[in-house]
């Protein structure tokens, strides 16, 4: 039996739904914090248990009869999301899955000035470590991050934000279909190749590409990163989230998010979905 964990959210409830696409339902096994928000994946047969990443015993039942375990990450931050990945790895382990497979990011590194880069390298080390089969899927930046990051530019017709570079920015449905094929017939081992769209922008570019999308025009307004604090500050951010997006900014100008790869067409068959595609239908137009 394949577990996706977290099924509630965007990326593991988008491969449950690739997985019923490719094999029988009764193969499949969530593993979600809560049950009732799964209620329609248990009536098309999906196998829906409660679990915790910090709650061991809680897993233990969720992860029974695993062949293949995919561990979606938290997204907490420092010793705590450290601590709650090696109980989801431990617990993979004593319930026999063969195989785990993580959500980790194409920049992952333990020196990235992106806190979650460094969070997923550790992770990774803990999966090397574990000595189980293992697969981190490094995914490119999720595209729908950029949508918080163009907020109300649209509005005000003024993009702000401090110096940056390249993003390789993905969308969610295509790395959803591509772990499902990874779930179900390749067999990396260690880290993936890059799994990314095709191009990488920078804010210069998107502001050019949203002002073409909704036809009038959107400039970019670059800050010191001082002042970016600043204006952060001042919208009523608080201290951690200032520090990650500041810091995602920081990673990107050190070309961490900038390396495109074939790897993610090659799996799902098909170019991936653009950015501009992307934006048009998130975009309030």
């Amino acid at each position: 039996m394949i577990i996706v964990t977290g099924a509630n959210g965007n990326l593991g409830r988008g491969v449950v739904e690739q997985l019923l696409k490719r094999i029988p339902a009764e193969q499949i096994g969530v593993s979600v914090r809560d049950v009732g928000q799964a209620q329609d994946l248990e009536e098309r047969g999906v196998r829906v248990r409660h679990g915790d990443f910090a709650e061991a015993e809680s897993l233990l039942n969720a992860f029974e009869g695993a062949s293949q375990v995919l561990l979606v990450s938290t997204g907490i931050l420092g010793d705590a999301g450290i601590s709650q990945h090696q109980t989801a790895i431990d617990t993979a382990k004593k319930s026999g899955a063969g195989r785990v497979l993580y959500t980790s990011h194409m920049g992952s590194s333990s020196t990235s000035y992106f806190p979650p880069m460094v969070h997923h390298a550790a992770t990774e080390d803990l999966l090397e470590q574990s000595g189980m089969r293992h697969t981190s899927l490094r995914n490119g930046f999720y595209a729908s991050s950029l949508v918080r990051l163009i907020g109300d530019a649209v509005t005000t017709g003024e993009l702000i934000v401090p110096e940056d570079g390249p993003i390789a920015w993905t969308t969610h449905s295509d790395l959803a279909q591509a772990t499902e094929v990874i779930l179900t017939g390749k067999n990396w081992d260690g880290p993936s190749p890059n799994l990314t769209a095709s191009e990488a922008i920078d804010m210069e570019g998107v502001a050019a590409m949203v002002s073409d999308i909704v036809g009038r025009p959107i400039y970019r307004k670059v800050l010191t990163d001082e002042a970016y604090r600043a204006y952060l500050t001042a919208q009523g951010f608080p201290e951690a989230r200032i520090a990650i997006t500041l810091g995602l900014f920081l990673a990107s100008r050190n070309g961490d998010f900038a390396q495109t790869s074939d790897a993610l067409a090659d799996l799902i068959g098909r170019p991936p979905v653009t950015l501009r595609d992307f934006l048009k239908e998130s975009l309030p137009l």
